[in-house]
């Protein structure tokens, strides 16, 4: 059942961003009096389709094989490969015979699309939910092996990457990726200090999960009714500093702790107001005493409809930056970040098990900004490399001939090809793993 839920939600995110991307291609196309041939959601491979109708001058359909979808325009050099339409005389309703500015915009409809898409969606997430995450201004980290390899212990508060401030403590790990960081200016145990920042880590940054667990102070909120200590005396608001003398700080030393008397009563000592009590407690033979802890506050934020336009607007953007970044680290073989590139497998993965509509929401919104700016990436066979060409006619004023054309889309192919082929490697090699 997990499985087809992941599966439906997959499809129907792709299936909607392919159409809003093409779209976007028809609907200049259509603006400009270009005649659109084919309008497929998936691939017609041998002219086949599960179904097709016409609608003016162009054919729509869902094609057979599950995997992208075009938009046929007539008179441009594009995946279809239609050779025998650039033998005949141009004519004034191709793409080909309209002037360098209507054909830019063509091209770059399907990425305004998906830009647009991704401001609407993030403008109705920031109105219905608004936004909410652990501000990183007093949080307090439980760093992992990795990150403890690189330095950070726990406890440590991180003030900055380099110039850099992070608000959001979930995104302390991307940060760090993300912004080629040299330097880190932690506090620890009341003093500043600054931790130098090895590259060669990065590419384990990227392949590990959870660097940065968020550290919980040791305070009581309530004791669990049936765990053996709910009239032990601990009340709500206790810093418990110690068992049977050993200190502890977080919940994370308190495990440590805890499961090496799994079985046994132990000592608590617990600070309250001015005072220090000890209190004896008894450990279940899972290294659990049964407490639940206050957690740090998290930070919320709530737009009305006007207040949720300029919202929706900033994290688009900061969505994009952080993409772009992204890519960035593709570009640095060293990092090893080609090897989280991953297809649709990679993206049914990050899909909810459960229906869920804000994360749904949420990933559909990030998967458009992808879409968006991969297809801007200046590889021929992509609406960035059209978008270069014309670009350079239009500074230039000499226009690429079709063969030069014809021949950059061959080879783009071929690039999308080997990153498909990388893609589905990847994961694949991490499901066998």
């Amino acid at each position: 059942m997990v499985a087809l839920i992941k599966t439906l939600q997959v499809i129907l995110a792709l299936s909607l961003l392919i159409i809003i991307h093409e779209f976007g291609h028809y609907l200049w196309a259509r603006i400009f009096g270009i005649r659109v041939e084919k309008f497929y959601l998936f691939f017609d491979a041998g002219g086949k389709a599960l179904a097709r109708w016409h609608w003016g001058e162009t054919e729509f359909g869902i094609g057979w094989i599950p995997f992208g979808g075009y938009c046929k325009i007539a008179g441009m050099v594009d995946e279809s490969m239609d050779l025998d339409q650039l033998k005949r005389e141009p004519q004034h309703w191709e793409f080909r015979s309209k002037p360098a500015w209507q054909r830019l915009l063509v091209m770059a409809g399907g990425v305004l699309n998906n830009f647009i898409f991704a401001v609407l969606v993030y403008c109705l997430i920031a109105g219905i939910w608004g936004e909410a995450f652990i501000s990183n201004e007093n949080a307090q980290i439980a760093p992992n092996e990795l990150a403890q390899e690189m330095g950070f212990r726990l406890g440590d508060h991180i003030i900055s990457f380099d110039d850099y401030e992070p608000q959001n403590f979930g995104m302390l790990q991307a940060d760090l990726a993300r912004r080629n960081v040299s330097k880190a200016r932690i506090l620890r145990d009341g003093d500043t200090l600054d931790l130098y920042i090895d590259q060669a880590f990065i590419g384990d940054v990227l392949n590990t999960a959870g660097m940065f667990d968020l550290a919980v102070p040791f305070i009581v909120d309530s004791m669990r009714y049936d765990s053996g200590n709910a009239a032990c005396g601990l009340i709500s608001g206790d810093k418990v500093i110690a068992f049977e003398g050993q200190k502890v700080s977080f919940i994370q030393d308190a495990r440590t702790v805890l499961s090496g008397h799994a079985g046994s009563t132990v000592q608590a000592l617990a600070v309250r107001g001015a005072d220090t009590l000890a209190f004896p407690v008894k450990v279940d033979t899972l290294g659990q005493i049964g407490v639940y802890l206050q957690l740090p506050q998290i930070e919320r934020r709530h737009y009305n409809a006007l207040e949720a336009i300029p919202a929706g607007f900033r994290l688009t953007g900061e969505t994009m930056s952080g993409y772009v970044r992204d890519l960035g680290l593709l570009a640095r073989p060293s990092t090893g970040a080609y090897k989280s590139v991953g297809s649709f497998i990679a993206i049914g993965q990050v899909f909810p098990s459960t229906w869920d509509w804000y994360r749904f929401l949420n990933i559909i919104a990030l998967l458009s900004i992808m879409l968006g700016i991969m297809n801007l990436l200046p590889i021929p066979a992509l609406d960035g490399g059209h978008i270069v060409f014309t670009l350079f006619e239009m500074v230039t004023g000499r226009k690429p001939s079709e063969r030069f054309l014809v021949i950059m889309q061959m080879i783009g192919m071929v690039l999308l090809l080997a990153l498909m082929v990388l893609a589905f490697g990847n994961d694949i090699a991490r499901l066998i793993h």
